[in-house]
């Protein structure tokens, strides 16, 4: 079992910038692929960043140069480092935990986290 607790949301202006973060609990967090995912009002959640075990990473075409990926094994903890953000980035931001022995529906979602860019 992993729990997952996102944090760091909020309201910024278009241009500004958000630290999302994810904090894991449970199980042995360095094993797991990490991802946010993201869903916008009357939208289908999917996927922004994604970071493997060895820290691979990938991201959706519209976020690529804006926003980064990372780990911290040691915190047990994913962040999503988000620039330059734009009225189409709000949505509710989920986090993401994968076993790669596991099928994805065996995949743990926190609670969701709500970013909104607006001025």
């Amino acid at each position: 079992q992993v729990q997952l607790v996102e944090s760091g949301g909020g309201l910024v202006q278009p241009g500004g910038s958000l630290r999302l973060s994810c904090a894991a609990s449970g199980s042995i967090f360095s094993i797991y692929a990490m991802g946010w995912y993201r869903q916008a009002p009357g939208k289908q959640r999917e996927l922004v960043a994604g970071i493997t075990r060895s820290s691979s990473t990938n991201y959706a075409d519209s976020v690529k140069g804006r926003f980064t990926i990372s780990r911290d094994n040691a915190k047990n903890t994913v962040y999503l480092q988000m620039n330059s953000l734009k009225p189409e980035d709000t949505a509710v931001y989920y986090c993401n935990a994968h076993h790669p022995l596991a099928p994805a529906r065996s995949d743990y979602w926190g609670q969701g986290t709500q970013v909104t860019v607006s001025s």
